[in-house]
């Protein structure tokens, strides 16, 4: 939807980038001519995207690290990102787990815990980490990929995903609120529903589950049967947002085009 080019000069890093969701922005922002720093925890997914990404004429660089560790944040990603190309212009946080389908009282502690984390405070830590040169620069483009799972009534079973989603949403609000007026903008983005390795986790856990599991498999089962929402329109979505033009955007929960949820009202 966007010119090629249009990124030219820009840096972008994307977390979660070895795949899916992450995978397809890392390959849009490179089309558009940004030179892409794509960040997972599995070398060989990043090694794919990279290779993509060079196999269409662009630019991309890879770590592997996980992005929910301090110490990888800001003594090995930002110094590595900032050498190759200076602050980025553009960070995509698209990574994220469901964590423990189970009843809070069944719930592994140390799973749930590590779902807030991942889904939570590897955003706040590559925000932190990358938000001030932004600001420097008057320009830049956060974008926090959520979940309209926090936007519907509380049920069983996805306790830790859930409440991750929800924090997210408010911590990006807030973090627009302080943004105001300094040329950089923060959103966050719903994906739709899209058949990823999140999808697979969700429906093999799910069908080990009894009576109260039922939601959650139909949910899987609908979704695989009709393929899902495709994550090019993510990136479509991504391309929208980090156009020149998209300033006055700040603060919002966005929608993909034409997705399978309806959009939800939100303040």
């Amino acid at each position: 939807m966007s010119e090629a080019g249009m990124l030219a000069g820009k840096v972008a890093v994307v977390i979660g980038g070895g795949r899916g969701i992450g995978r397809a922005v890392a390959l849009a922002m490179a089309d558009a001519g940004a030179h892409v720093h794509v960040v997972a925890r599995t070398e060989s997914q990043l090694a794919e995207t990279v290779r993509q990404i060079e196999s269409r004429g662009g630019g991309g660089t890879a770590t592997a690290l996980d992005a929910s560790r301090p110490e990888a944040i800001f003594d090995e990603l930002k110094p590595r990102v900032e050498q190759v190309s200076g602050p980025p212009d553009i960070l995509v946080n698209s990574a994220g787990v469901f964590g423990p389908i189970r009843l809070v009282a069944d719930t592994d502690y140390e799973e749930w815990i590590e779902t807030i984390n991942f889904n939570l405070i590897a955003p706040y830590l590559t925000c932190r980490a990358f938000v001030e040169g932004m600001i420097a620069k008057g320009w830049g483009r956060i974008i926090n990929v959520t979940s309209a799972a926090s936007l519907h009534p509380p049920g069983p079973l996805n306790s830790a995903y859930s409440t991750s989603k929800v924090a997210l949403n408010q911590f990006t609000r807030s973090l627009a609120a302080e943004l105001v007026g300094t040329g950089v903008t923060a959103n966050v983005l719903h994906p739709g529903e899209v058949k990823t390795e999140m999808w697979r986790y969700i429906k093999e856990q799910a069908d080990t589950l009894g009576e109260i599991g039922e939601p959650l498999r139909d949910w899987a089962r609908d979704v695989g049967d009709s393929g899902g929402d495709p994550p090019e329109k993510t990136a479509d979505l991504v391309l929208t947002l980090v156009d020149a033009d998209s300033g006055s955007i700040n603060g919002e929960f966005l929608w993909i085009k034409d997705g399978r949820q309806d959009p939800i009202p939100t303040d």
